[in-house]
């Protein structure tokens, strides 16, 4: 179970009392709480809950890194062979987890929640559904339709794909070729908190999976530049003449504008370039009780965290599932 977390306050107590309750069928139970460098009490509620329940894992960082990194450190340190990606907020309700794993029973690799009945704010729902009909129809991005952040995910698959370090997770599972599926879950209203998605964080993701996924928008840049490349002489002998000078001003602001824009969007493609080299680091990790990897630490390595607490035996030949 995968809990991202980020100034949850005390909906990180009422998460872990849902997710154990629903799930106390599993014996072999594993709650990753991930805390995307919370700057309120999150951290040290994550750290109580570890004393009494040996559980509950987390990972902390040492600031806010967004989600996407709160995936590629999830994936990276969980310790069963299935991962459940649950939000701390619980608008899903946990209950619901195991309609994802009876279709991961199906033979899939991924299962996607898809809402029914958003209860989300207006623009939130609109926002959403606009980016995802600009990501299939004009970018022709491959988009799971519906699919949302609740999802049973094969660890295995979740790290392949998070070591390719694209932006995006749903639209790079399809890329990979994993078997995926969707499926109706309820959705409840946000009671505690709110939502950290805002508009502008809206047209940041939105940027990430166009700039991330196609080519479309740098080919646009090609075609404003066979465009400038045309008209440029061609304005260039109507000033000679002494034709179209009151056009000439506003063409020549038009061509800058392409310009600007047009290094705009190769400095997009340069920085998604730099990221997948692996040159820009997703996240530090400032503390954790798992044995994290040195270079995941801005010192080289964390005080090794205590033996925990041994989980009883599955039956033999039955599978162990985080979620």
């Amino acid at each position: 179970m995968l809990v991202p977390c980020y100034n949850e306050g005390a909906q990180v107590e009422a998460a872990h009392a849902e997710l154990t309750a629903a799930l106390a069928e599993i014996g072999d139970l594993e709650i990753l709480f991930v805390d995307d460098g919370s700057t309120d009490d999150s951290l040290d509620r994550i750290r109580r809950l570890a004393e009494v329940d040996p559980r509950v894992r987390y990972v902390s960082f040492t600031r806010n890194f967004g989600i996407d990194a709160v995936m590629a450190a999830g994936f990276r340190y969980a310790g069963r062979p299935w991962t459940v990606q649950c939000d701390a907020d619980l608008q899903v309700p946990p209950e619901e987890i195991w309609t994802l794993l009876a279709k991961a029973g199906e033979g899939y690799d991924v299962v996607f929640g898809r809402r029914r009945g958003r209860r989300d704010p207006l623009v939130r729902k609109a926002g959403s559904a606009g980016l995802h009909w600009a990501a299939r129809r004009v970018f022709r991005i491959d988009m799971p339709r519906g699919a949302s952040t609740f999802r049973l995910v094969r660890t295995g698959v979740a790290r392949t794909i998070t070591e390719l370090r694209l932006p995006w997770f749903i639209p790079a599972v399809p890329l990979v070729g994993a078997r995926y599926a969707v499926v109706l879950v309820t959705h409840r209203p946000r009671t505690a908190g709110r939502s950290r998605l805002r508009l502008t964080r809206l047209a940041a993701h939105s940027f990430e999976l166009f700039f991330g996924f196609s080519w479309r928008p740098l080919n646009a840049v090609y075609a404003a530049a066979a465009l400038g490349g045309v008209l440029a002489p061609v304005l260039a002998v109507a000033a000679l003449f002494g034709y179209g000078l009151p056009l000439l001003a506003p063409a020549q602001l038009l061509l800058a504008g392409l310009t600007l824009a047009a290094v705009a969007l190769v400095g997009r493609y340069l920085h998604r370039l730099l990221r997948d080299s692996g040159r820009l680091r997703s996240y530090w990790i400032r503390d954790s009780n798992l044995a994290v990897r040195p270079e995941d630490t801005l010192s080289g390595g964390l005080p090794a965290p205590p033996p925990p607490a041994r989980a009883a035996r599955p039956p033999v030949g039955e599978e162990r599932i985080t979620g």
